[in-house]
């Protein structure tokens, strides 16, 4: 007979200061994925053209 295997252990999510990871639920082939939230290094500052001389 043919039993089902257990559900995956939950990860729990792995923070750095620059990257979040969170573990996707199961597909239907049984694979578990992670994704990766990356936070922005620098900011973007609005362009402001230079005073004339």
């Amino acid at each position: 007979m043919s039993e089902q295997k257990p559900a995956p252990t939950k990860v729990p999510d792995g923070q750095t200061p620059y990257v979040t990871t969170r573990q996707m639920p199961p597909n239907e082939k049984g694979f578990v994925g992670f994704e990766t939230v990356w936070k922005p290094f620098q900011k973007e500052v609005e362009y402001k053209t230079p005073k004339q001389p």
